[in-house]
Formats: structure tokens, sequence, C-alpha cells
């Protein structure tokens, strides 16, 4: 909520946590809100289900923002928080599987790390280890709340269609459950993070607690207040929870909530500093009582057992153990000789935190490698000024265990001072990395805008953003989001002498940062405000020249710390150099648009018995025009010649060669010639052109009267066939070869009757063809949309001339994909007479 804006009467109820201090709220300065907490129980029931069901080590849940731009972390198990940093936040527009199946309603397997890097670059990028995945939305109806991505270690197979069932099932089941909460469940915050159920049966009962969560008191059995050694108790929770890990209360608290809300038992492990300066693990079996507030918990010590113990103790190995968020909880004698620290020094603190000579950030990369990986993992270091140790990492769910042994090498062996990995990026420049990816690809200004816009906002939970380029002198916006409608008409056109912000960073070349409305105020008085509480006005500069400026607000005060500045001032260049390129390409891209819609037919000619329509879609990524082209001739005779082609390429080159060669078609046509003799002109009139391009095409001459068909098929995938009942085939068509190849090549010709009210679908390969589906996998699901579209009965309704709804039907997603690398041609004709 931004300040001052009144809360909204129709929005989710106050919380009526017994106890709101004992739950850790959102991070200071955030206003956005979160999701309903009475659905947390859900999500955590949910993804834990969805881990089990598929017999994954871990697992992610996404929601939707508020604003429905971005998918955020609302539930984790399995899998430590940390590692997901760079992906805590993901823009529903992304090229990452959880967006991609946010938006498609589909299932995105990732088999392991070399299928990962090949169809999600940018997921490598943020987590290059070998892990295999999978990702299904959660969906009900029409309605899409988030996503669930579950973890296996990669194996190189991929998970049986069982499995992933079982995952839809999950994601179905807990949409389901969501229904009743509608956008309520829209938001962010803290993410749920689910314990998993520690393994039983190696643990000693040491007593009971009851614990009242409404009142905040918890009586200790006097077994339990020996081994505790909590000395005069005084009944409140909060004096025994101090003597657990800090970081662990809150969960713990959260756990303990959750069982009392579903009346439900609960397993939890936490960790206990006792009086004589160790940890204990201990693990608590929590059962609800007749109060629903009212838990009376079992308390196991977890601490291997002292003959166990001794055991390690007597290793002259070192061995620890790390939690799954890689904090020690338990280094031998050994260990501590070898690694110089106390128990002390290490306990509680992550290796690479209390040992500076583990702080390359190489060695904490090993642990995230093994943790996502659940792949054993070793590597060397050096312990000044000249030990060296080898470290071997075996994680499970639950965390990890090392093991340490004195490295010497050998005298023909040269030892490495730091091991080869290169960390993943967090944090700032994680997103640094994405938008630079994200602006390799956008070709036009418009994408260089949607890019900017999809990675900064969720990259740095901005809530406005507004891009300026600068032209004549002054200020023109180029796109926006998130402002207050008109707010921003009155500065369009401001000069760039103007004594504005986003005008004098780009005057002066120089970001400038305003950490609350006070500090812009002092600094601009009487500038229009909306409601937002912290601002940045970069400056976009591309080879020493200014070229406009960016402006991003913030809904609350925030400190902008180094790192923030200087990513930001980074992106501001990327942004400008992805500018300058696009608006060289533009001026390209709107000749060859011109061209494109000159060369396509912009009716089709009325031919008696016979009902037709066409559609074309250029690409939506990169040049958006391309060769495909479509064209319907009548012939003299009373029949019709359908044409369809495709030239390779995506440029002015293939528009232009496809407008030569649909005229050469039309031209060959317009005689009596068979088509197979007009394929052999258009090949060798496409070679004597020397464009060094390749075309398909596919030309059929039809007599409706008859019903006659004579077809070739040169290179292009074949058309469908549907029957007035619905029974829809590939049409049986001799398949030639590519146009231009070689001058003396011959293209095969089928003739055959077709059925009374017969449908006939040519189309391009963009059409059938994708990153994800091949060719035949394409068709095939081409072929299913036809022959389950509603079709008028023919002797009902003999007029049949509408074929518009059947036409948008079978382009189906293609319309709505942003990521379209194809264009797509499609030509539909239906025999509309009664012979």
């Amino acid at each position: 909520m931004r300040p001052g804006v009144p809360a909204d009467p129709t929005g989710p109820p106050p919380r009526t946590d017994p106890d709101p201090a004992t739950r850790p709220g959102p991070p200071s300065g955030d206003a956005r809100p979160r999701w309903d907490a009475a659905a947390e129980p859900l999500l955590a029931d949910g993804l834990l289900r969805a881990v089990r069901a598929t017999a994954a080590y871990g697992g992610v849940l996404y929601l939707h923002s508020a604003d429905r731009r971005s998918l955020v972390v609302a539930a984790v198990v399995g899998i430590p928080l940390s590692l997901l940093e760079p992906f805590r936040r993901i823009a529903v527009a992304a090229p990452l599987p959880v967006a991609d199946s946010y938006r498609g309603g589909r299932t995105i397997v990732l088999a392991d790390a070399d299928d990962t890097a090949r169809r999600y670059p940018r997921l490598a990028v943020g987590l290059p280890y070998a892990h295999a995945s999978a990702t299904t939305p959660v969906t009900a109806g029409d309605r899409t709340f988030g996503v669930i991505t579950v973890f296996w270690p990669a194996d190189g197979s991929r998970p049986p269609a069982a499995t992933r069932r079982q995952l839809r099932t999950a994601g179905n089941r807990l949409a389901t459950g969501l229904l009743p909460y509608g956008d309520r469940v829209g938001g962010e915050g803290p993410p749920v993070v689910v314990p998993l159920p520690v393994p039983g049966g190696d643990g000693v009962r040491v007593g009971f607690l009851d614990w009242d969560l409404a009142g905040g008191r918890i009586t200790v059995d006097e077994r339990l207040r020996e081994i505790l050694g909590t000395g005069p108790f005084d009944g409140r929770g909060a004096t025994l929870l101090e003597r657990l890990a800090p970081e662990d209360v809150a969960p713990l608290r959260e756990a303990a909530r959750r069982a009392a809300r579903q009346g439900r038992p609960f397993t939890h492990r936490v960790r206990l500093h006792d009086p004589g300066g160790g940890t204990r693990q201990l693990d608590l079996y929590g059962q609800p009582v007749a109060d629903p507030a009212r838990l009376v918990v079992a308390v196991l010590d977890a601490t291997a057992a002292a003959a166990a113990t001794a055991a390690v103790e007597r290793l002259r190995d070192g061995v620890f153990a790390l939690d799954p968020d890689g904090r020690v909880g338990y280094v031998n004698r050994s260990a501590e000789l070898l690694l110089h620290a106390t128990r002390a020094d290490l306990l509680g603190r992550r290796p690479w935190d209390a040992l500076p000579w583990l702080g390359d950030p190489a060695y904490e990369d090993r642990y995230r490698s093994a943790m996502l990986s659940q792949q054993p993992t070793a590597f060397l270091a050096r312990r000044p000024p000249h030990h060296w140790l080898a470290f071997s990492l075996y994680p499970d769910a639950h965390g990890l265990t090392g093991r340490i042994v004195p490295a010497a090498p050998s005298e023909d062996t040269t030892l490495p001072e730091a091991p080869p990995p290169t960390p993943a990026p967090l944090g700032g420049v994680y997103h640094l990395l994405q938008l630079a990816s994200a602006l390799t690809e956008a070709v036009t200004v418009r994408e260089v805008a949607d890019a900017v816009t999809d990675q900064i906002l969720p990259g740095f939970g901005g809530q406005e953003l507004a891009l300026y380029l600068a032209r004549g002198g002054r200020m023109h916006l180029v796109t926006e989001t998130g402002y207050p409608a008109g707010f921003l008409d009155p500065f369009e056109g401001t000069p760039i002498r103007a004594r504005l912000p986003g005008t004098e960073v780009f005057t002066t070349g120089a970001p400038v940062f305003f950490e609350s409305a006070r500090e812009l105020a002092a600094a601009y008085p009487g500038i229009p405000r909306d409601e937002m509480g912290a601002w940045a006005f970069l400056p976009l500069i591309a080879s020493g020249h200014p070229v406009g400026s960016l402006i991003l607000g913030f809904a609350r005060p925030r400190a902008f710390t180094a790192e923030d500045r200087s990513v930001l001032t980074a992106l501001g260049g990327l942004i400008a150099q992805a500018l300058e390129r696009a608006r060289l390409y533009d001026a390209e891209s709107a000749v060859a648009r011109g061209l494109q819609q000159a060369l396509l037919p912009h009716r089709l000619p009325a031919v008696p018995g016979l009902a037709t329509t066409a559609r074309y879609l250029p690409g939506t990524r990169g040049l958006d025009i391309g060769g495909d082209w479509y064209d319907l001739l009548p012939t003299p005779d009373g029949g019709v010649v359908l044409i369809i082609g495709d030239v390779e390429g995506h440029s002015v080159k293939a528009a232009a060669l496809m407008g030569q060669l649909r005229s050469a078609v039309r031209a060959f046509a317009s005689t009596d010639d068979p088509v197979e003799q007009i394929a052999r002109h258009t090949n060798r009139l496409l070679l004597d052109l020397d464009a060094g391009l390749l075309a398909s095409c596919c030309l059929l001459r039809l007599h409706p009267a008859t019903r006659t068909l004579r077809a070739v098929r040169a290179g292009h995938p074949p058309p469908l066939l549907r029957t007035p009942d619905g029974r829809t085939t590939v049409l049986d068509l001799d398949g030639g070869p590519l146009l231009g190849i070689d001058h003396d090549l011959d293209f095969p010709a089928t003739e055959t009757r077709l059925p009374a009210g017969a449908t006939l679908v040519l189309y391009t390969d963009g059409l059938v063809e994708s990153a994800t589906a091949t060719l035949a996998e394409g068709i095939d699901h081409l072929r299913a949309t036809l022959a389950h579209a509603a079709t008028p009965d023919l002797a009902a309704t003999p007029d049949l001339a509408d074929l518009e709804p059947l036409a948008d039907l079978l382009l189906g997603q293609a319309r709505h994909d942003d990521r379209r690398a194809d264009d797509v041609a499609i030509l539909v004709a239906r025999l509309t007479g009664a012979g």
C-alpha cells in the first residue's frame, strides 16, 4: 500500500494471529501486499504433496504478484532459500520455464544441465548446476495462480509420464483449494519455508512441553528443564525460545501455528545452544489438543548418541555437518585442528564466513552445487600459509556432511589455489546479466523497452518505470508502467534543458537517487509527484553521447546501496547501447514491412463452389517480416490454383524474393500447364535470380465442380483434409525437393478426388514447428484441432462461406505468442457445392 492511500475495504481481512510479535514481518520499506495468511497452510501442504508425489528432493511454489507482472516465491521445501535468490521474483514475460509454464499452461521438464542450457540459457546463468526439474501450472478452470517446480538429481533421463501426471494433479489440487481466496492470493511477502519431515527413530526422548500459542506461554516438564538448563523459568515462550538458534525461531513458530490452524500433527527440528557452549539437535513432535491454540510437544534429542559421537571424535579425519542453509551444526575435534578454528568459532556460522581463507566465492559455489544437484562433490583449499586440505561434501535434502583430510602435493603435482567453477551471480549482478542477455535478443525499440520493463522492475522491486528518448531537443516517452493514468502527459515533449531530474541526468550524464519524497521535494520544489517514496533517475549514454533517461519509482523510501547504484548505472549503459542499435533496426524494419504488405494479397478472389480465407502473422521476435506467402488464382476453365510458400530467412531480401516468386507463380499458373511444370519453372527462376536462398511451396489445381485435385509439394508440409463427418487426415501427396537446389529437378504430382464438403488447410512450418515440438508433433496437433473444430452440417447449412472462426481456431496459440521466431501463413478452402 502506498503512503497516503486508504486501505481497500474489499481487500483481505486484517491478520488475527494471537501473537503478532512472533511472526516475522516483511522487510522494512516493503509495502507490497502479501497473500492471504489464511492460505499459507494450503501453500505449504500443496507444495509438500507435490514433492512427495514425485519423489523429488525439493520444490518451489511461485504465485503471481498483485499486478500479475511477476511470479514470486511463495513457498519452498528441501532447497535453501539462499540458492533461489536470483529467482525470488521472475517476470511473467521472461524466457524461463517458470514463466513459460505459467503463460502457456503446460508442464515443462528439463532433464539435465545440458537440456537447461540449450532450452533456457538464462536459467543456466543463474543456476549452473546439474539437476533435473519439472514445472507445472497451478490451475483450476480458467484461473492460474502460479506454478510448482520440483527438483531431482540429474541422471539424463526424463521423469516418466506417471510422475508428470502426479505433479499436474498436485498443481490442480492446490489451485482448487485456492479458488475461494480469489485475488487475495495475488501478492508477495516472506516465503513459507516448509520443513522436510525429519528422519525419526534416532533420537532419545528427553521430555514434553505444553505450548499455549494464544498466551505465548510454554510449560516444561522437570526432566526437560534439567536437560535444557534453563534455570528459573518464568513460563514465557520467549524465554525458552531465546536458547534456540535465532534463525530457527521463526520457522518453528510458523510450523506450530500451521499445525494448530489445521488441527494436524507436525514435526520440526531445531538447534539448541546448551550451557556448555555446544549445540544440540532437537526433534519436536507436536500434537494439537482440544484448544486449537495449544500444542503438546514431545522433545527428542537428535544429537548423535554418545557412542557414535565418541567414534567420530576419535577419527583422524575431520568431520563436519552443515544445515541446508550452509551453517555449521557439528565439527569433530580433528576438524577443529585441521581448520585451526574452535567449535565456538564455527557453530551456527557458514564456513566461508567464519574462515577468511574459505571466503573465495568458488568454495561457496561447491556447497551450492552439492545442495542443488544432490550429488557429492570435492575440492582443494589452501589454509595459510601452505597447508592443503581436501574437502568432500555429501548432501541430502536435510543438509550436508563434510570430510576433511590433509592433501600433501607430490613432487610432480601442482595444486591450484582455488577451484575453477565460477559462482552463480546473486542479487543485482544477476539481474544485470539477465538484462544483458535479454537485450542481446531485442532488436526493435519496442523489444528493448519490453526487456527493460520485464527485468528491472521485478529485479529491484520497483513499482513505476518510464523510459524517455531525446529527439529534436525534447524528451519523448517510449514506454511506461505503473504510473497513474495521465500523470506523465504534461512531461511529453519536455525540452532537454528543463530543470527536471529526468532531463538533468540526460544533460549531465550523472545518475541521481532520491531515497525519500522529502529529498526529491528539497531538490526540486514544486515538482509534480505521485505516491512513490523513492526514485532513481538514470542517464542513458551510448558511445559517449546521451540518448535518453530512465526513471524508476519505488513505493516506499529506501536506501540505495553502493551495489544498487553501480548496478543501476551499468544497466543504463546497456539499455542505451541497445536502444541505439534498435533505432537503426526499426528504420530498416519499417521499409521491410511496407514492402511485405504491398506484396501479399489484400483479399482473395471469389470462386464459385469454393469458400476461402487466409491469415498471415509476422514473427514477434527480431525483424517481424519473412518469406511466407499465399495466393489464390482462378483459371479460365472454372478451376482455381491454391498456392502457399515459404522463402527461408527473415529479412528485406527474403520479403523481396517472396514477391518475385509470387508474381512468377501467378504468371505460370495462369496457363494450362500442370502444377508439376509450374514447380519446374519456378525452381529455374529462383536459381536464375541467384539470391542464395531456398524456398518451399505447395501448389494445388482444384476444380470445385468435379472436386478433382492435382497437387505438387516442393519441400513443404503436407496439407490437411477434413471431411464433413469430422475425419481429418494429412493429404497424401508425393514429396519433392526444395526449390532452388538444382536446375534439373522434377517435382512429382498427385491426383485425387475430394469428397463433397471437404475442407483443405494449407499452412507454413511456422504454425507447426517450435523449439518445444517437432514438425511431426506440430502437424498432428493441428490435425487434432481441425478434427475437433465445430463445423456446420452441409445439408442443413448450404452457405458455408464463413471460415473466419475456423482460421482463427487453427492459428491457436500462435496469435498470442510474443516469442514467435517464425512468420505464419495459412490458407483454408472448403467445397460448398453438393456435387
